[in-house]
């Protein structure tokens, strides 16, 4: 499966293989139940966080991987996103601090 990450200028094309995306579910249903307490987005505590704010804190996450350089977190995280978001063809990560400004797309053409 492939991730359109864009940030800034730049598109990278993130390849998760879907054995990955299975064989991680229990760390990503553990990450929801992280999420079910609430979750700091920027500067809003949001108590109840929906399926694309779920998908913006594990983009933001995506952002930081890409920092670090660390390829295998950043397919662990894209994963995330497309097991919870079916059809997502592209996130475009706000990198001026404001994670509720990260859009995510459907299919890419």
């Amino acid at each position: 499966m492939i991730l359109n990450l864009t940030v800034d200028d730049q598109t990278i094309r993130v390849s998760v293989p879907e054995e990955l995306i299975q064989e991680a579910e229990e760390l990503y249903s553990r990450m929801d139940a992280d999420m079910d307490k609430g979750w700091q987005m920027s500067r809003t505590w949001v108590e109840n966080l929906d399926t694309y704010q779920r998908c913006q804190v594990a983009a933001d996450k995506v952002l930081g991987a890409l920092h670090k350089d660390n390829r295998n977190l950043m397919m662990l995280w894209s994963g995330y996103i497309l097991s919870r978001m079916p059809g997502v063809g592209e996130v475009v990560v706000d990198t001026k601090g404001d994670i509720t400004e990260t859009v995510i797309l459907g299919e890419a053409p």
